[in-house]
This record gives C-alpha cells, sequence and structure tokens, in this order.
C-alpha cells in the first residue's frame, strides 16, 4: 500500500489560453470571467477541479480507489449508498447502528476516502438536507486550489459567426442559415495557486504519494483529454512545486508564492503568445529546506 504524503505542498500553475473561452459566467451571457473593477480575467477552482476529475476518470477508468464521487448523470446518494451497503445498513437502520457501534461515522468517512479519489484528494460535503437521506459527513481535503487570474487584464471579444442549423420548421421556411455568436479572450495567461496539507492526509484522508504524483500529473494533463472548439487552444505552461522539509512545513506560502514572478516583457505591448512573458522563481526568497520542483 502506498504511504500517506509526510511533506506539506505548495504550487503555482500556469496556464493559457488563445481564441477560447477559459470559464465562462453564466450571470453574464456566458461570457468569460473577468474581475470587473480590474479587468483581471477569472477562472474558478470549481472549473479546474472538474479537468482535474475529468483526467483521472479517463485514466482510472473507474479502477477500486480511483472513482470519482461528483460527475455528470450519477446521483450523489448512490455513491453515499455504498458506504452504508458495506456497513450492512441502509438510511432506516443506521440510528440504531451508530448506538451499538460509536465509530461508525468514522468508517463510513473512511470507506468513502478509500474508494473515490476526488474525495481523498479534495474532500467533499456528502450531506443531503432531503428525505431519507443518506449522510456520509463532511470531509476536507488536503489539497485546495484558489482562483486563477490572468497575469494582465483581458480583452474579450464577441465574434459573429453564420450557421446552417435552422432551429424550427417555422423558420426553416424563411431562411437558410441564422447568426451566433462565439465569445473568446484572444489571449490571456493565467495563474493559480494551490496548497497540499500533509496533516489533513494523516488524519483525515489517507491521500498517498502515489495520489500525490497522480494529481500532478493531471495538473499538467488537464486541458489536454478536455480540447473544445469553445475554450480554443488552452495548455498548461508550468507547474513550480514547492516542497517542504516536514509536515507542518518551513514558511508561511505567501513567502513561496511571493518567490515566483511572471511579467510581460518589456518590449511586448499585447501579449499574444507564452512566449511574450518572462518566468522568474527568487531562490533566494526560499529557505533551504524547501526543494523548488519545475514538473514541466
Amino acid at each position: 500500500m502506498a504511504e500517506i504524503i509526510k511533506n506539506r505542498y505548495e504550487f503555482v500553475v500556469l496556464f493559457d489560453v488563445e481564441n477560447g473561452n477559459p470559464n465562462g459566467d453564466p450571470d453574464a451571457g456566458n461570457l468569460p470571467r473577468v474581475d470587473p473593477e480590474s479587468g483581471y480575467g477569472l477562472v474558478t477552482d470549481v472549473c479546474l477541479k472538474r479537468k482535474i476529475r475529468n483526467y483521472v476518470e479517463t485514466v482510472k477508468e473507474d479502477a477500486p480507489g480511483y472513482r470519482i464521487y461528483i460527475k455528470e448523470n450519477v446521483p450523489l446518494n448512490r455513491s453515499d449508498n455504498e458506504a452504508y451497503q458495506a456497513l450492512g445498513t441502509d438510511e432506516k437502520k443506521i440510528k440504531e447502528l451508530k448506538k451499538s457501534t460509536p465509530d461508525v461515522d468514522k468508517k463510513i468517512r473512511d470507506f468513502m476516502c478509500e474508494n473515490f479519489y476526488d474525495i481523498r484528494t479534495f474532500g467533499a460535503v456528502m450531506t443531503t438536507f432531503v428525505k431519507a437521506a443518506l449522510n456520509c459527513g463532511q470531509v476536507r481535503g488536503p489539497v485546495q486550489l484558489g482562483f486563477a487570474r490572468s497575469i494582465d487584464p483581458i480583452i474579450t471579444q464577441e465574434v459573429t459567426i453564420t450557421r446552417v442549423a435552422i432551429t424550427t420548421e417555422a423558420d426553416a421556411e424563411k431562411k437558410s442559415t441564422e447568426m451566433g455568436r462565439k465569445n473568446i479572450v484572444p489571449y490571456g495567461l493565467y495563474r493559480v495557486e494551490g496548497y497540499i496539507s500533509a496533516n489533513l492526509a494523516r488524519k483525515v484522508t489517507g491521500f498517498t504519494e502515489d495520489d500525490l504524483e497522480l494529481l500532478w500529473e493531471a495538473i499538467i494533463n488537464m486541458f489536454e483529454i478536455d480540447h473544445s472548439a469553445a475554450r480554443g487552444k488552452m495548455a498548461v505552461r508550468e507547474l513550480i512545486v514547492f516542497k517542504h522539509s516536514k509536515e507542518l512545513g518551513d514558511c508561511p506560502a505567501y513567502r513561496l508564492f511571493d518567490a515566483v514572478e511572471v511579467k510581460k516583457k518589456d518590449n511586448v505591448v499585447y501579449p499574444r503568445k507564452y512566449q511574450d512573458y518572462t518566468v522568474t522563481i527568487h531562490e533566494e526568497q526560499i529557505p533551504d529546506t524547501v526543494e523548488v520542483q519545475r514538473k514541466i
């Protein structure tokens, strides 16, 4: 069995988009997400976690211990019920079982962590407030991501397209084409920062060294199996990992994040490719006990 991680980690991911919409905002007609004050582009943590889940599901194909809890067309209670069945109970008998077995909540939680990679990694709220609900508790995962933000303000562009797919029979009698629109970012380089707690891995979910390597693989390749015309050309350009020497870490995370400087080159006015930026790691700001790894 793989060993549970013993070191704290922080990491920085740089990814870019060219002529695509990296994360549409449903509250703004699916326009690319933008900070309205600064004009910087945003991509939510939920969007990035979805890419990671999709990669793991594709690679592992529901292998034991690597199933995905939050997935399309699978109600959460269907997966929750598996933990109850493993204990030989159901939502009607669980109260009696808890009286005779005080650690039943931990057994349910451990079952979910052992069987579902995304619970073991990101955690999950497995409590639903509906009639006869199955309650598997809440798990705080060791891996946490923030929102991604573009290095420079982005410009969203609306592109008008002609489509031959007519919606109704009535419209088909009047016209042979319709007009449509796509919203894109001509180019944007985004940065997201993440945290991995060895303490939570040991105490709660059992996140292992094998799980960690799969996470790095998934981050590096999360756009490679998810290309679409709407998202344009997206790619992970950098994965910079900071490995602490101990479980609780050697320094505050912000010191490590501040050591990674991403800036536009002086002669570039409108960035249109990754090479228009420079990425510098100021190693003099990093304690000697923290190992720096550039995975790409």
